[in-house]
């Protein structure tokens, strides 16, 4: 599996599919499970909370990262936690049938999140050892895209699937295909990767029996939070994507609620078109600029702006609870907007993770603290909005959580830089 091919690879041939196998199992739980278990009539409450706490491995990744420094190459892990997560995708669609299919569900979407977030770990570092920091800077664009690229298509294409199946076939075959679908994908790209994936670079580090492992973790723990400025690194990192946080499980509720009940009354298919057709060119495009826009002006004057941008996508969502379209082409037109400031603004965060926190001698296990820290800030929040949107109504919420994006702005604009953007990969500075 980790058997590797010493001939560059370019990044254009691994880079879009490691990333949308990144972020086809996180979207699959964040947002596609969510508007399954809608569909057979699960509460809001229920969803929000235990589809945000199945997220808790992409937060506590850090703790087992420091393993994949020790053995084998990020290439092996990568390939053998496409393969985990494909079959788990298999597992949930047999056992949606079942009379207990949402506890065995929550508990093999569990599972795929472990293999997700140990994903996660690998390709990143795959990203960084094989890519210059110039190189970073002018992929991260397409990187975000291809990672998007899986939450459209997730959270889009296979829920307008999913939509006109259920017209056909009823909610349980229509949610076994796609489950079933993303099965096919995942070990489809695992294939693919074997082939093509760089290795990554061979382990950090010979580990000779248990005892040097542990002082291998604690090595990685100490010296990220022995890194200047990681404390105000740390609130950025939370609070950048807390308001998202709160958004993400309503938002798809909120659209698919019924006009009586204070949502948008959209069917499931609906909901697939106009994310799925309207926002995927928006967002790709976003994502795109956005890397040469940071490429061409610096992450350093550019993070201001982008957090700016990224949270009009929270403006836009108060503005369709008050007001309520009945209109799918006003509606469309909004996720258009949506999905380009989401893109455009979104990388802007995974190179500050890069460039500032990730380098030294660890940079695969500081980044996936980093990113575990960024989900903790998606978590919390997730938890807590189906008790709020319960409670409060979806017009109320959307309008409150707005007041959460002034504190981004404020930690963007004071935010200190420890690194130089022009930084190779493999500059070891702590």
């Amino acid at each position: 599996m980790s058997k590797t091919n010493n001939k560059p690879k370019h990044p254009a041939t691994w880079i879009p599919t490691a990333y949308f196998a990144m972020g086809l199992p996180f979207v699959a739980i964040a947002q596609a499970s969510v508007l399954m278990f809608k569909s057979f009539e699960i509460s809001d409450s229920l969803i929000a909370f235990w589809t945000s706490l199945i997220m808790l491995p992409w937060t506590l990744k850090p703790l087992w990262s420091p393993i994949l420094e020790m053995f084998k190459t990020k290439k092996h892990f990568v390939v053998a936690t496409q393969l985990v997560t494909g079959f788990t995708f298999a597992l949930v669609a047999l056992a949606l049938p079942l009379d207990s299919f949402f506890t065995y569900s929550i508990a093999l979407l569990a599972v795929i999140a472990v293999s997700g977030a140990t994903h996660d770990i690998a390709a990143d570092g795959v990203y960084l050892s094989v890519l210059s920091g110039k190189e970073q800077a002018k992929y991260i664009g397409w990187q975000g895209a291809s990672y998007n690229i899986a939450k459209i298509l997730t959270a889009g294409a296979f829920v307008y699937l999913a939509g006109i199946l259920e017209e056909r076939f009823g909610v349980l075959h229509a949610w076994m295909a796609v489950m079933l679908t993303y099965s096919i994908i995942m070990i489809s790209l695992a294939l693919y990767h074997i082939k093509m994936l760089p290795s990554g670079g061979n382990a950090s580090s010979e580990v000779a029996s248990l005892n040097e492992g542990f002082k291998t973790l604690w090595d990685v723990i100490k010296t990220f939070f022995q890194k200047k400025h990681i404390g105000w690194f740390i609130v950025f990192i939370i609070l950048y994507r807390f308001t998202e946080g709160f958004a993400i499980k309503i938002a798809p509720l909120f659209f698919k609620a019924t006009i009586e009940d204070g949502g948008l009354g959209l069917s499931t298919s609906q909901i697939g078109l106009i994310y799925g057709v309207f926002g995927s060119a928006a967002f790709v495009l976003g994502s795109i600029l956005a890397g040469y826009y940071i490429s061409a002006r610096g992450l350093k004057k550019s993070l201001f702006t982008l957090v700016c941008i990224f949270n009009v996508q929270f403006i836009i969502y108060a503005l369709l609870a008050v007001y309520r379209p009945e209109s799918i082409f006003l509606i469309g037109s909004a996720v258009v907007v949506e999905y380009f400031v989401y893109g455009f603004g979104f990388v802007g965060l995974m190179l500050f993770m890069m460039q500032q926190v990730a380098p030294g001698k660890y940079k695969m296990a500081h980044y996936a603290f980093a990113t575990g820290i960024m989900n903790l800030g998606i978590m919390l929040p997730g938890m807590l909005s189906g008790f709020m949107s319960d409670w409060l109504g979806y017009k109320l919420f959307f309008i409150c959580i707005l007041v959460v994006i002034i504190p981004s702005l404020l930690a963007a604009k004071f935010v200190p830089f420890v690194h130089s953007e022009e930084s190779e990969a493999d500059e070891n500075k702590v």
